[in-house]
């Protein structure tokens, strides 16, 4: 789940990871990832914590996290993972085994709208219009195996 960026010594590396919402604990994933990078996974947690207060407990929340040479680190939350927003609105655990051939939930046109103004607010979608990225919930959607009706 991690991924590490920056081949050249002394350069900056990214590192990616999925944690829930204002749960973040220095137990595996998180703290065994940073600890091998030099970084006190406790300092994470906090910050992470209080940044995702507001978020409903146990939502799993991508964060990017920078660590410098010195090993000093900055971190960007991201809005939750499209497929798990979809879910959540169809109100299914899990998504279809054979999506395109079965169907495990439905949501409206409505809820697409509403989670594509989640997604717009992330910093990488923010050039991107809002019709573009409702496209984008429809084919989650489909391949998850929730249909949209109107």
């Amino acid at each position: 789940m991690s991924k590490k960026g920056g081949a050249v010594a002394g350069a900056a590396s990214i590192l990616k990871l999925i944690v829930p919402a204002g749960k973040a604990m220095p137990s595996p994933p998180v703290g065994p990832a940073l600890g091998q990078r030099g970084i006190k996974s406790m300092d994470f947690c906090k910050q992470f914590n209080d940044r995702t207060k507001d978020l409903t407990p146990e939502t799993p929340t991508p964060v990017a996290i920078l660590i410098q040479p010195n090993r000093t680190f900055t971190f960007t939350v991201k809005s939750p993972p499209t497929s798990w927003l979809l879910k959540r609105a169809a109100g299914v655990k899990k998504g279809a085994a054979q999506p395109g051939k079965e169907s495990v939930g439905t949501v409206s046109l409505k809820h697409v709208f509403a989670i594509a103004q989640i997604k717009k607010k992330d910093p990488v979608m923010s050039h991107v219009d809002l019709k573009s990225i409702c496209k984008s919930v429809v084919a989650t959607a489909k391949s998850v195996g929730i249909a949209i009706v109107p």
